[in-house]
């Protein structure tokens, strides 16, 4: 039990840390850009792939680092993490992105409980928060199959990479789209467009989760095998 709650409080506390630096980075950019919207983004883009890369590599041997509901669904359909080990790590990852949220409008001297008036929806936005969630759980699997201590690099720098690459700018993470809802900030999304961000999302995960299983399917074999025997 000891064990398990560090690795929930792992989940919370690194989703936090990463709430934290994509709405921090987010309001500190803002003001110092002078209305520069595009070096505003790469002010948000940087900190946020460099603090991911931080806490992978922190918290990855204690509870995987997923800070991202689509990771662990990946992980419980690939059977390498039981379900209700999942639906906790789910939980946590939200409670943490509101505390991640929440601090940073404290450390900004923001009124604490917002809700942002930033509208992102359309084809173009929901296809690219597939092609980011995608992206990145490929990127996740791939590296966990055959590279797996390239994962906090490999996932940082997608992150940072795919920001610039798809029209919503990578949330890929439902998490994180919920966190973000209650930000009306530069990072912030309509709570009324977070639902079909999350749809793509979760969309993206299956069809990588799918699309792994061709790709490697030796590695994958392999961990359900391991997963069964300590079952």
């Amino acid at each position: 039990m000891a064990n398990f709650s560090r690795r929930l409080v792992s989940e919370a506390l690194g989703t936090a840390f990463l709430l934290a630096a994509v709405v921090g980075s987010g309001i500190m950019a803002q003001r110092l850009s002078g209305g520069n919207g595009a070096l505003a983004l790469l002010c948000n883009t940087l900190p946020t792939g460099a603090i991911l890369t931080v806490l992978i590599l922190m918290f990855g041997p204690l509870s995987g680092a997923h800070f991202n509901p689509a990771v662990s669904i990946a992980f419980a359909l690939r059977r390498e993490l039981p379900w209700p080990d999942m639906a906790a790590y789910i939980v946590a990852q939200i409670v943490g992105g509101l505390i991640g949220v929440w601090t940073a409008h404290l450390m900004f001297e923001l009124p604490l409980w917002q809700l942002s008036e930033n509208v992102r929806t359309g084809p173009g936005q929901w296809l690219g928060e597939f092609v980011a969630t995608f992206g990145l759980l490929l990127t996740i699997l791939g590296c966990v199959a055959r590279a797996s201590t390239a994962v906090p690099f490999a996932a940082g720098l997608y992150i940072t990479s795919a920001y610039w690459f798809t029209a919503s700018t990578s949330f890929a993470n439902p998490a994180v789209t919920i966190a973000r809802s209650i930000s009306d900030t530069f990072a912030g999304i309509a709570p009324s467009a977070a639902p079909a961000f999350i749809a793509s999302q979760l969309l993206g995960m299956l069809a990588a989760v799918t699309l792994s299983r061709w790709l490697w399917p030796l590695e994958i074999h392999g961990a359900e095998a391991r997963l069964a025997d300590r079952r």
